[in-house]
């Protein structure tokens, strides 16, 4: 039982037995008061009768009709009159008063006993009667009755606005109990809530201090670990002058994108290189050099924030290199991102007149899934050549066998998706995620989708994600494919995780409709997790809120693909989140390359600080997985512990 009805019903006892001790208190005292009372009216009684009866005691017809009028006039038990000489009743009444509204068990429990009187009937100066009067205690009863009811009603009264207004009191004083609860479970779903408001009570606010001084602490732990993986984030992936990322970023981010099948991997890479940077640090100086690099990067980041697909995929190589990663852009986007840079970079002066457009080359190159990284850097470098060697225009784009397939035929792509979503002709696959210790024990299974074309041929997700985001179709993929896996699973008991877009999140009517299938099937809760992949995070306030809503119906929410936008950690625990996932690129050889390692490290460091499970992906070889399990992962994915495949 809580504390909260342990003190209202204790405050409910204590009215009930003052109330009962006063109710007995007042029931003696008026127990004395009304048997004085009933003896002395017997005995008025019988001191006006006799005195009535004095001149007609000879009167029998008298006697009787006095006696009666007396008797009929009170609440008598009995009225006698007796001749003293031969102590013969010469007129008795009696009878029993009706007991009205007093119930036979209170007339018990009070026990209120008759009580009589008498007097001498005189004949001049003989005793010729004797008088007798028994008084009833009915009236006694009554009055005591209506008391009674009085003091109930008045018990009530109090009781219930002491019920209430105790309850208002109790809850009040006792609300930091229930913060404290919260803040307690809300460190289970690793977040810090710390009560702003000290309570009145002395006892309370030693305990709520010393509470949020755990929080705190918890808190500022977590937030020294945050900080000093970001740290070494920014010392190992990103670039000191420009702060974009570095090459070592760039080659993880393209070898993933080229041979993951379930991200947007095909695309285009855009090499841009700042010419003669040797002779421009000798006519310009190098700080105005650095500075030159700096608005190169600045106008790069501004031109390609059109595009969201290379979000974070923007480095400086090296020297006055560049390099932007473009997955799912086709030819036409490429191009216009190509003339949108030439014509930003034409407005940018170093000193003077001299013309950062005259001086930097622009090449593209496509890559699909299944190219080596030296192969599209290759193709990239010779696109750069070509536009360095042509003059005008700044820019040059090669073309690439395999990206003249249905990849950039928009109105088969068009046909094909809006004919499948409409047929639902996607197809579930399951990856196994297993736990980093014991391979065989699974954690759950993610859930991906292929598209089944026409010739009934399955098309991974790296191949049409791309074009459904182009042409808004995203959001209908996810219900089909929540839709979908609710079905799926209620014929197992096996835990599933589901990726939702940023185009579900960003549109409240889609995001609803999601609310109101999870809704309906909120019994599936502890098994379902839905993941959002780091790309794709809306803003922070949106996904506490989107985390909360999730919460409510009681399932839960993770990342995927972490690592890009690191200096995000120190928020996730506001966020409850039930894992995070590493991305795979930086798993791949991190048996072979240390700074991988260290970062890895740092994440875990401060992960573990608020207990957050974290799972690598893609993990191929065993020399990944042995490091992992020595760092103390929770979880790996990965073709190593198992590929994509239909449910059996």
């Amino acid at each position: 039982m809580s504390l909260f009805k342990q003190l209202l019903i204790a405050i409910c006892l204590f009215l009930v037995v003052a109330f009962s001790g006063s109710f007995m208190v007042s029931l003696e005292s008026s127990r004395a008061q009304y048997v004085n009372q009933l003896r002395s009216h017997a005995q008025d009684a019988a001191t006006a009768l006799a005195l009535s009866l004095t001149p007609n005691i000879d009167d029998p017809a008298m006697v009787e009709l006095m006696v009666s009028s007396i008797f009929d006039s009170g609440y008598y038990a009995s009225i006698r009159v007796v001749d003293v000489a031969t102590d013969k009743t010469l007129v008795e009444r009696t009878g029993t008063p009706d007991a009205g509204s007093v119930p036979q068990w209170f007339v018990k429990l009070i026990g209120l006993e008759p009580a009589g009187g008498d007097a001498i009937v005189s004949r001049g100066w003989e005793q010729a009667a004797r008088v007798e009067v028994v008084s009833h205690p009915m009236f006694a009863l009554a009055k005591l009755w209506q008391s009674a009811l009085g003091s109930l009603g008045w018990l009530l009264l109090c009781g219930a606005v002491s019920a209430v207004l105790g309850a208002l009191l109790l809850r009040r004083q006792l609300k930091p109990l229930d913060y404290m609860v919260l803040q307690s479970q809300a460190i289970a779903r690793r977040e810090f809530l710390s009560l702003p408001e000290l309570p009145r009570t002395p006892e309370l606010r030693r305990v709520v201090q010393a509470m949020n001084q755990m929080v705190e602490k918890l808190k500022a732990l977590f937030q020294e670990q945050a900080e000093r993986s970001e740290k070494l984030r920014v010392e190992s992936y990103q670039d000191n002058l420009t702060g974009l990322a570095n090459r070592r970023y760039f080659e993880m981010q393209l070898n993933a994108r080229v041979s993951n099948p379930e991200q947007a991997s095909s695309g285009y890479l855009l090499l841009l290189r700042v010419q003669d940077l040797a002779g421009l640090n000798q006519r310009l100086g190098g700080q105005r050099t650095d500075q030159l690099l700096k608005a190169v990067g600045e106008q790069l980041l501004r031109e390609c924030a059109r595009y969201p697909e290379t979000q974070n995929l923007v480095t400086r190589i090296r020297g006055g290199e560049f390099a932007v990663l473009a997955p799912g852009l086709v030819r036409e986007e490429a191009l216009q991102l190509a003339q949108n840079l030439e014509v930003a970079l034409a407005s940018l002066h170093a000193t003077g007149a001299t013309d950062v457009a005259s001086v930097a080359a622009i090449g593209l190159a496509p890559f699909v899934h299944g190219d080596s990284p030296q192969a599209v850097l290759q193709l990239g470098d010779q696109a750069l050549a070509q536009a360095e060697s042509q003059g005008e225009p700044g820019w040059a784009c090669l073309e690439h066998s395999a990206s003249t397939s249905i990849g950039d035929d928009h109105h088969a792509w068009h046909t094909l998706l809006d004919r499948a979503l409409d047929n639902q002709r996607f197809e579930l696959y399951f990856q196994p995620v297993v736990a980093a210790q014991d391979t065989q024990l699974v954690l759950h299974y993610k859930v991906l989708s292929r598209l089944l074309d026409d010739q009934g041929q399955t098309i991974p997700a790296g191949r049409f994600l791309p074009w459904l985001e182009r042409f808004g179709w995203t959001a209908r993929l996810d219900r089909l494919m929540l839709e979908q896996v609710l079905r799926q699973m209620a014929g197992h008991e096996e835990a599933l995780a589901l990726n939702l877009s940023s185009a579900t999140l960003a549109d409240p009517q889609a995001l609803n409709k999601v609310f109101e299938v999870l809704r309906a099937h909120s019994n599936l809760g502890s098994r379902l997790t839905l993941e959002i992949g780091e790309e794709q995070l809306p803003e922070q306030a949106v996904l506490e809120q989107l985390t909360r809503r999730l919460r409510e119906l009681g399932f839960s929410l993770s990342l995927q693909r972490f690592g890009g936008r690191f200096s995000m950690i120190g928020n996730l625990s506001r966020l409850g989140l039930a894992y995070l996932k590493i991305d795979g690129s930086y798993i791949r050889a991190i048996d072979q390359e240390s700074d991988k390692r260290l970062f890895i490290e740092a994440i875990q460091r401060a992960a573990h600080s608020i207990d957050l499970p974290l799972i690598a992906e893609r993990v191929e070889t065993e020399g990944e997985l042995a490091v992992i399990r020595e760092m103390g992962l929770f979880g790996v994915q990965g073709q190593l512990v198992g590929g994509p495949r239909r449910w059996d």
